[in-house]
């Protein structure tokens, strides 16, 4: 039941979500993240690696940052960009095991934007 009700959470979600295992392998995209990056293959890029969708230098980046992972527990969050035309920040996030192990990553995005439904408005959708 808590499986199905944590995918129900990344489904649900209007940011792109890209999980990768510690081989930067692509292991799962919610919607949001198919749509987004559909030009560049969507729900394709599953199985893939990541680094095939960034240049030599971010590649170096993205290496470090999963070193830094890899070396305490504790180091679980780095913040990587603000997108001025979207009006988000983003970040890398450590995905763990029960036991702390490093497991993978994904990276995070949270747009900076108001909301523009009303309060309790039951005559939308927002997703």
């Amino acid at each position: 039941m808590l499986n199905e009700m944590i995918k129900s959470v990344l489904e649900q979600d209007r940011a792109s979500i890209v999980l990768c295992d510690l081989h930067h392998t692509i292991v799962y995209m919610n919607p949001s993240a198919k749509m987004r990056y559909g030009k560049r293959g969507g729900a394709a890029l599953i199985g893939k690696s990541l680094m095939n969708c960034h240049n030599e230098k971010s590649c170096e980046i993205i290496e470090k940052i999963v070193s830094w992972f890899a070396e305490s527990p504790a180091n679980n969050m780095i913040y990587t960009f603000h997108n001025e035309k979207e009006n988000k920040d983003v970040y890398m996030v450590a995905l763990r095991d029960n036991a702390g192990n490093l497991i993978g990553y994904y990276e995070k995005h949270e747009y900076r934007n108001a909301e523009t439904a009303g309060i309790y408005d039951f005559t939308k959708s927002l997703v």
